[in-house]
């Protein structure tokens, strides 16, 4: 290992050579390949319940919604709140997927609690110790994305202070980088994939909808971060997505969603037939 990751006493491969699996719903995070779809903001019951409906039928494992949104403007939709998360339950009764959603504040996580099966941490706190603290105090698995800026050691840092409280169930989840690149809403630096794999035990998903911003590049991305040993996607998806309240250029309607996990779920399954040839020939 880099001697800068050396510090590392609780993420670290070297402290733990098996791999961390999480058990949500009927899937295994680190084990099987998980999807997580839905999207970006709650805005209303029929849009959470048809996009639910749809991400189901094409095969995601859990939805994905924000009751809460960090916006970079003040004046822009900033999520339902409480009634977001009630939304999202009723959601998960009717088709049976585990919630994924955002928490911001660190005075939120034990009530969120009540409602969601992942609390997200986004790129924007990922250096919010004092929110770390409160979700690593928490039963429930942690998803937590890289800041923009991050190096790999700042993020497994982070990672750190939540799995020091107690909580060991973390997913990293790679959204992109920003660089100096302009056409796409972010960088997917692919190549943190098998970096993680070197250095810690704790299973990593990819976010291609933050990470390029364009509808047009979340497939081959998706089926790239496949290919480089991701555990997993988590995509942005709305059942009209030309009326979203956020990220409306980023969100795929279901019939692209679909077409997106027929493709994903057949190149899992050849990385798999690989990985298992691979083995044997070992």
């Amino acid at each position: 290992m880099s001697s800068a990751l050396e510090n590392l006493k609780l993420t670290s491969i070297q402290n733990r050579v098996e791999k961390t699996t999480i058990r949500v719903g009927d899937v295994t995070i680190g084990q099987d390949f998980v999807v997580m779809a839905g999207p970006c903001a709650v805005e209303s019951e029929e849009q959470l319940m048809q996009t639910a409906e749809a991400v189901k039928a094409a095969g995601a494992n859990m939805l994905r919604g924000g009751a809460f949104k960090p916006r970079t403007s003040p004046y822009d939709f900033q999520g339902l709140g409480l009634k977001a998360l009630k939304l999202l339950e009723k959601a998960k009764r009717t088709y049976g997927l585990p919630i994924v959603t955002e928490v911001l504040d660190s005075r939120d996580v034990t009530w969120i609690c009540e409602y969601v099966d992942i609390l997200q941490i986004g790129a924007r706190n990922m250096q919010n110790f004092a929110l770390l603290k409160e979700v690593g105090k928490s039963s429930k698995p942690v998803l937590l994305k890289r800041g923009m800026y991050s190096t790999l050691k700042e993020w497994l840092n982070c990672a750190e202070y939540i799995l020091s409280e107690g909580n060991p169930q973390v997913i990293l989840c790679e959204r992109g980088i920003r660089t100096f690149e302009t056409y796409t809403r972010n960088t997917l630096d692919l190549s943190i994939i098998p970096s993680i794999r070197e250095v810690t035990h704790l299973p990593v998903i990819v976010d291609p909808s933050h990470a390029t911003g364009r509808l047009s590049l979340i497939k081959p991305m998706s089926l790239a971060s496949v290919a480089a040993g991701a555990d997993g996607l988590i995509v942005e998806v709305h059942y009209k997505p030309e009326t979203a309240l956020s990220d409306r250029d980023q969100q795929l309607n279901p019939t692209q969603f679909d077409d997106l996990m027929r493709d994903v779920l057949r190149l899992q399954k050849f990385m798999q037939t690989l990985g298992k040839s691979t083995d044997a020939v070992n």
